[in-house]
Order: C-alpha cells, then sequence, then structure tokens
C-alpha cells in the first residue's frame, strides 16, 4: 500500500496572536482532514523563510508531520504566519470554510 500525504492548513500564532503560549513555545498547528484531531508540531523554518501571498505571510514549502488520531501522513501547505489579533480574526474568516469542510 503506498502511503500519500495529504495536504492541510498549518497556522504558526507569532507575537500578539500568541499571547496565550510561552513564546518560546514556537509550534505550526493543523487540523487532520481526515479525522478532524487538532494537533502541533515543532516549527521547522525561521520566520525569515516566510513569503508574502494572499495577504499572509506563508510558508508554501511546507511541512510533513502524522497525525496523532489516525496515524495517516498528512503535508501540511500552506503554514500561514498570523502575528496579532486583527490578523488571527482576517485568518480564520478566509480559512474556516476550508478549516471546516476538511473535518470529517
Amino acid at each position: 500500500m503506498a502511503r500519500r500525504s495529504t495536504p492541510t492548513v498549518g497556522v504558526r500564532y507569532t507575537g500578539w496572536a500568541a499571547l496565550n503560549r510561552d513564546p518560546q513555545d514556537d509550534r505550526v498547528e493543523f487540523i487532520c482532514p481526515h479525522c478532524g484531531t487538532p494537533g502541533t508540531k515543532p516549527a521547522r523554518r525561521a520566520r525569515a523563510e516566510y513569503r508574502f501571498t494572499d495577504g499572509f505571510l506563508q510558508d508554501l514549502q511546507g511541512e510533513m508531520s502524522a497525525c496523532r488520531g489516525c496515524r495517516r501522513v498528512l503535508r501540511i501547505v500552506p503554514v500561514v504566519l498570523v502575528h496579532d489579533q486583527d490578523e488571527k480574526r482576517r485568518f480564520e474568516a478566509v480559512f474556516l470554510s476550508a478549516l471546516e469542510a476538511s473535518r470529517n
């Protein structure tokens, strides 16, 4: 059986958007499109490697991870860098339909 990765949207909160957690804890958050389980992984790329695309700073190269719920391989792309509360609300408005549709 060939293992295929499924693309999913990842979010990396920084600055004012990440006030509720330790500043040293730089993680990428995502939701599995297969089982709907939320997951996190340590951020792999430096913030300077992100490119401005579609109104958000995004890493279009992506990262790989595995869902802890269903054990499927995921490709986290794009990884969106969200810096403040206004960007957080705007991100949720833009990507909410993609995140909701991916939850099965």
